[in-house]
């Protein structure tokens, strides 16, 4: 008898989709051309987060912080895009995870802070855009970003997954975990391949810690 998850949801960058520091890299370019400088701490601080949010978290107080942060957001978005324009490439043993848990008749949900437009470009060029996930959940598709567990809730109810006791959150940020906790999942699992390392994931709520996806399916005996 089956005993894992009926959804599992993944986050993209560092989780499913290799880091290669683009994200703060685009980051740190889109700041900088606004005449913000940040530490390479602050960025990391960050990670998971919606990237507005974030955005908006590094630009300093101000009557015009808003304005700036639209501004820069933009920026953002055409730095990303150049960078992933050059490459993006799948964690390894991320799609023979998506294959090991479809065969199971789990369902995949991916959620990532970056808007819709990227989103579709990083799927498109993975070849990802049909067939692999049930649900694609952006940070502008819900209200409130991770910590907030909307994203993984907005899956569940894409899903028709009635229950937190059958999901599997899985990222590799604090912030991806505090979402999960806060959603309430059964399995709510660290990965070591991205931005925060043990350090940092020992400290989030958590139920698992592994090196990447690669090793989740031996967490329910999926071969």
């Amino acid at each position: 008898m089956w005993i894992g998850p009926a959804l599992v949801v993944f986050d993209l960058a560092g989780t499913t989709i290799d880091d290669a520091g683009q994200v703060p890299a685009a980051f740190a370019a889109a700041l900088a051309g606004h005449g913000v400088t940040v530490t390479s701490e602050q960025l990391v601080a960050v990670r998971g987060a919606s990237k507005r949010q974030a955005i908006l978290q590094l630009l300093p107080e101000g009557p015009s912080r808003a304005r700036l942060a639209e501004a820069t957001y933009a920026s953002f978005q055409r730095e990303l895009a150049r960078r992933f324009a050059e490459g993006v490439r799948p964690v390894p043993a991320a799609e023979e995870t998506f294959r090991r848990l479809k065969a199971r008749g789990v369902r995949i949900a991916l959620n990532t802070g970056f808007d819709r437009d990227t989103t579709a470009l990083l799927l498109s060029s993975l070849g990802w855009s049909a067939g692999v996930a049930d649900a694609v959940v952006c940070g502008d598709d819900v209200p409130r970003g991770r910590p907030a567990p909307d994203m993984i809730l907005r899956a569940m109810a894409i899903t028709a997954t009635s229950t937190p006791d059958v999901v599997a959150n899985v990222g590799d940020t604090t912030l991806d975990l505090e979402a999960g906790h806060a959603a309430g999942v059964r399995w709510n699992i660290g990965v070591l391949s991205g931005a925060h390392g043990r350090d940092r994931l020992e400290r989030a709520p958590h139920t698992h810690l592994v090196p990447d996806v690669g090793h989740l399916p031996v967490l329910w005996d999926v071969r």
